[in-house]
């Protein structure tokens, strides 16, 4: 096995057309941190995209980043915080879901997996905020999208296209987002103690009210150690966060009894939702589900009569974290059985497991074919990521 690692796009696309002529696939690499994450690959050669790293241009006043894609999170961060701004997005850190301590997550990573926190309910996924980037195709061709502005109408939204894509249709070498303004202050009401159902009523009538709720989730007592919590959390300026948190504790009150997180609290606890932490389990294999927040308590009852099971509820019970153990098919045929209309991703499992179980959605036939000629324009002797989202593609 070769371990490219081109210095510019220059490199980059001659590495890239070698690979075509000689039909070797190649996994393409930044920081690693979700190697384990998708079909195992075991292709020929790796293509490491570290040095396309480093923060190209950060203009704080028009809220617009530019960065190379291998560049880490962790330093993106910091830059936007000295300037009281943020990924609003709110990409987690899956390192100890997928074991890969040692690595580091990036932001050509985030984008490329589409990664949304619980914030998503407000502010959307990393498509939302993506808007441009530079990238060489599985052609070997250099090519850019997008722009600096989120207005921008020029051809096709590749930007979009290229969220979620893990990979497999262009190596990506800069990347242009849409940074916000940090919140003021944080506090998050904390309902103890209700069972799944009454928790989504819960999460529903905050979602449903007038205050601004830019996160909702539920911690069921198996999975947090000081008993079943509802999180709602509201964010602004400080007077209008702390009358609204007021507001809502009393609209609340038939639920129970409440408690109040302050700034340091919430970032701790939001932290753990955003990293899926209470389900990270050794040797589990772990689901991300989304569905209507409606269906969400019953599929994870269903799924608990079936096997073992421990979960939480993030986006107002319309996401489901699934950690599911001594099952052989790791609960996907249960899984993906009792959900309607929704879609079931297997984040964490052994690479044998991984290998025989689809890690995402079956698609329909006709939206297969259609993901497959999207390949084949872009890539089309599948060169990049082989295999990572579906055989062969």
């Amino acid at each position: 096995m070769t371990n490219f690692r081109p210095k510019d796009e220059r490199e980059l696309a001659a590495i890239i057309v070698e690979a075509v002529e000689r039909e070797e696939p190649l996994e393409l690499l930044a920081g690693g941190s979700k190697r384990g994450l998708g079909r195992p690959l075991q292709l020929p050669h790796t293509l490491a995209l570290s040095e396309f790293s480093g923060i190209g241009s950060y203009e704080p006043e028009e809220l617009v980043l530019t960065a190379g894609a291998a560049t880490p999170l962790d330093e993106i961060e910091k830059v936007l915080a000295a300037k009281r701004q943020m990924l609003a997005f709110e990409p987690g850190d899956w390192r100890i879901l997928l074991g890969s301590a040692g690595t580091h997550p990036s932001l050509g990573g985030a984008v490329a997996a589409n990664l949304s926190g619980p914030r998503r309910i407000r502010q959307g996924a990393a498509r939302d905020h993506f808007l441009g980037f530079r990238a060489v195709s599985g052609r070997g061709e250099p090519f850019k999208a997008g722009g600096r502005v989120v207005k921008n109408v020029t051809g096709y939204d590749l930007p979009k296209l290229m969220a979620g894509s893990f990979g497999t249709l262009a190596a990506l070498t800069e990347v242009t987002l849409k940074v916000l303004p940090m919140p003021e202050a944080t506090r998050t009401l904390v309902i103890l103690g209700l069972d799944d159902e009454r928790a989504r009523r819960a999460m529903s009538a905050a979602l449903t009210s007038s205050h601004e709720v830019s996160g909702a989730a539920h911690l069921p007592a198996s999975v947090s150690p000081d008993g079943a919590r509802t999180l709602l959390r509201l964010e602004g300026p400080e007077p209008s966060v702390v009358a609204r948190a007021d507001a809502l504790r009393r609209e609340l009150q038939e639920f129970g009894a409440i408690d109040m997180l302050d700034d340091a609290a919430s970032h701790t606890a939001w932290r753990k939702v955003r990293d899926a932490s209470p389900v990270a389990r050794a040797g589990a294999a772990v689901w991300r589900v989304s569905v209507a927040p409606t269906d969400g308590p019953a599929l994870a009852a269903c799924i608990a009569q079936a096997h073992d099971t421990r979960h939480f509820f993030d986006w107002g019970g319309g996401l489901v974290w699934l950690a599911v153990t001594g099952a052989e098919d790791g609960g996907a045929a249960a899984i993906r059985g009792a959900i309607a209309g929704g879609h079931a991703t297997l984040i964490s499992a052994p690479d044998a497991l991984r290998t025989v179980v689809p890690p995402f959605e079956p698609q329909a036939p006709a939206l297969a074919a259609l993901t497959a000629r999207v390949k084949t324009q872009f890539d089309p002797r599948r060169i990049l990521n082989r295999g990572r989202m579906y055989r062969d593609l």
